[in-house]
Parts: structure tokens; C-alpha cells; sequence
């Protein structure tokens, strides 16, 4: 076996979820990534826990959105009632084919999300980690041969995790004493909102692996302005390019998209939390250097910010502020290298990808 799939591994049970003698362990994988869940279930073993594990199938997801009645769809208690048992859940990503699920109509993959939600807040009051275990299909989307793109997604994965955490909290930091986010990228995007009272997350890959992100949620009542995606957002199997948003007292109030709008249009509408932003996101992992079409390592990409529609993660939202509720959430990126900056009461925290604490910031 690859050496580097063990690292990952070792990353995932250690570091990522802190897997514990005793632990019940819930791994959802396809058969695309069964090199890594042997060498999981090898250190499960080694660390006296007890593992099952849940197939994974794009095929028979496509199949069941595409035959199931949307109106009709109740929450899966049974997956529910798994996860309620469980200490710690692993889905390691591993797609053979990257657009299975492009035929699936978006108002199924909405209604799926509705009917999933109770299961998505079990989850995520676990230990929980998500990952990905490289194939041809998420190389091709990459653009490049299967071997680069395994080293890329191994560089990302097996860093230091603790430097990257120091490199970071200099940002959480700021955002810690920060009320007001002011994000400027070219002619198009100029949005504000608040961050005051919410809370910034260093995610050293506790959770997503690979990690290399600072994010928190807004006052979603705040944000104003508008906002213009260079980078395009990759649903269902289907690539919206050039979406734009405008805000008002926190809510969409107009949108476009030069390519599959009516996808950006089902994701909208999925409730009326999926107009307003749950998620600023930034992204800090520079062995992230390329768009890959995969939002888990796309999001973390050195020198972007990442804004979420829909739901706020419970851990970003103060006491005393409420966050923002959906069944959906999906991240969307603003390249931040060129004419950009990032303003934290109204002080310039990072220009053109380039922040205050390293060296060769123009202030």
C-alpha cells in the first residue's frame, strides 16, 4: 500500500476525529477508496475501537432522486438512529464518475437536503471527518494525470497540521476583535456585513481533511452589497459559471448566472434560509494552488474567500446571536488575488492575497 494513503490515515484517527479505545465508528466510503478504508480500519484496530461501515454509491443515489416523489420524502430514521449510536463518523469522498448525478433534476436534490437535515445536525454533534481519496474522475475534472493529482490531494492532506494552525489563529485573531467585514475583489464585488458577537473557527483539518480555512458566520441580517463568483460552482454535477448576488438587509434581492442559473435558481429556493449567508470563509492552505471543481479542497485554496447560502454551522454563532437555518449550504469563491482586499473595520487585513502578518503586505 501507498505509504501516503497510511499517513492519511494516521492524520484521520489522530488528528481529525481522535479516535479512542471503546469508540463506535460510522465509515461511509465507495469502492473506489478501499485502500483507505482498509488502513482506517487498521488503525481503528490499533486503537481498540469498533468500526462498520455504510457503502457508498452515486449510481444508486441518482437512482433514488431521480424514481423517489419529492413530496413524499420523510427523514431516514434509520440512518438517523446509526448516527445517534455512533462516536465518530468518517465519509471519505471517491468519485468514479463526477457527473452521475448531472441528470438529476436540482428541486430532487433540494428536497433530499429538507428531508436530511434531523441526520446532517446528528452528525455534525459528533466527531466527524470528511475526506477524499483521489481517483480519475476527480483528476479529470482537475485537469490533469491521475499521479499529479494524487500528490496534490496527499500534499494537502499530510501537512503540518500544527504549524498550519499557528499560521492561522493570526487571522482568527483579527476576526476575534473584528464587528465589521468589508470584502472588495475588482469592479464587482463590494459586500459588507457583521461579524459581531459570532465566533471565527481555525480549521486545522479537525473536521474537513484537508483543512486551511478561518471562517465564522455573519449577522445574516447585515450583509449588504454585491458580490461576483469568479470561480465556478460545481452542483450536482453541473458548473455554474459567473454567479453574481445582490443583498439587501441580508437577503438575496436579484441574481444571475451566465451558465445553469436554474441550478442557482433550485438552490435559492430550497428554503427561505437559502437566501441569506450562513458562511464567510478564508482560505489559507497554499498547497491548495489550482481549482479542482471539488468544493472540500476549493474553499481552502490559498488567496480566496468563500461565502456560503444557507445554513450557519452552530459552532460560529455567538450566545447571544442567532445564526442563520437552511438545509442547504453551499460555499462559493472569490479570487482575492488581484485588486482585492479584505477590511476589518475598515483596516486592511489582506490585499491582493497577501495578509498584514507576512511579509510583503502593502498596507
Amino acid at each position: 500500500m501507498d505509504p501516503r494513503i497510511r499517513e492519511h490515515a494516521q492524520v484521520i484517527a489522530d488528528h481529525s476525529t481522535g479516535i479512542e479505545a471503546g469508540d463506535m465508528v460510522v465509515l461511509s466510503a465507495p469502492p473506489e477508496a478501499e485502500d483507505l478504508l482498509v488502513a482506517l480500519y487498521e488503525a481503528i484496530g490499533d486503537r481498540d475501537a469498533t468500526p462498520i461501515h455504510v457503502g457508498q454509491s452515486e449510481r444508486a443515489d441518482r437512482a433514488f432522486m431521480r424514481a423517489a416523489d419529492q413530496e413524499e420524502l420523510e427523514t431516514p430514521r434509520h440512518t438517523k438512529a446509526l448516527y445517534e449510536e455512533s462516536d465518530v463518523l468518517i465519509t471519505i469522498r471517491a468519485p468514479r464518475n463526477a457527473t452521475e448525478t448531472s441528470d438529476v433534476e436540482p428541486a430532487a436534490t433540494a428536497a433530499r437536503q429538507r428531508a436530511s437535515q434531523p441526520v446532517q445536525e446528528v452528525a455534525l454533534s459528533k466527531r466527524w471527518c470528511l475526506t477524499q481519496f483521489p481517483t480519475a474522475a476527480s483528476a479529470q475534472l482537475a485537469e490533469t494525470s491521475s499521479e499529479a493529482y494524487e500528490q496534490f490531494v496527499w500534499d494537502a492532506v499530510n501537512l503540518d497540521w500544527e504549524a498550519q494552525r499557528d499560521f492561522q489563529e493570526e487571522m482568527v485573531e483579527r476576526l476575534d476583535s473584528a464587528s465589521t467585514v468589508r470584502i472588495v475583489s475588482g469592479e464587482r464585488t463590494d459586500l459588507t456585513m457583521s461579524i459581531d458577537g459570532m465566533i471565527p473557527i481555525n480549521d486545522d483539518a479537525r473536521h474537513n481533511l484537508p483543512g486551511g480555512e478561518v471562517f465564522t458566520a455573519p449577522v445574516f441580517e447585515s450583509v449588504a452589497g454585491e458580490v461576483y463568483f469568479d470561480k465556478p460552482v460545481y452542483r450536482q454535477g453541473r458548473e455554474v459559471t459567473d454567479a453574481r448576488l445582490v443583498f439587501e438587509e441580508g437577503e438575496v434581492v436579484e441574481y444571475a448566472a451566465e451558465k445553469n442559473e436554474d441550478v442557482l435558481t433550485e438552490i435559492l429556493e430550497t428554503d427561505p434560509g437559502a437566501r441569506r449567508l450562513g458562511e464567510l470563509g478564508i482560505g489559507m492552505n497554499r498547497e491548495i494552488d489550482r481549482f479542482t471543481y471539488n468544493m472540500l479542497f476549493d474553499e481552502k485554496m490559498g488567496d480566496t474567500v468563500h461565502l456560503a447560502v444557507g445554513n450557519a454551522y452552530d459552532m460560529t454563532v455567538g450566545e447571544n446571536q442567532e445564526g442563520n437555518d437552511s438545509a442547504a449550504h453551499v460555499d462559493m469563491i472569490v479570487d482575492m488575488t488581484t485588486d482585492s482586499r479584505i477590511e476589518l473595520d475598515g483596516e486592511v487585513v489582506q490585499r491582493d492575497g497577501t495578509f498584514a502578518f507576512e511579509e510583503g503586505f502593502e498596507g
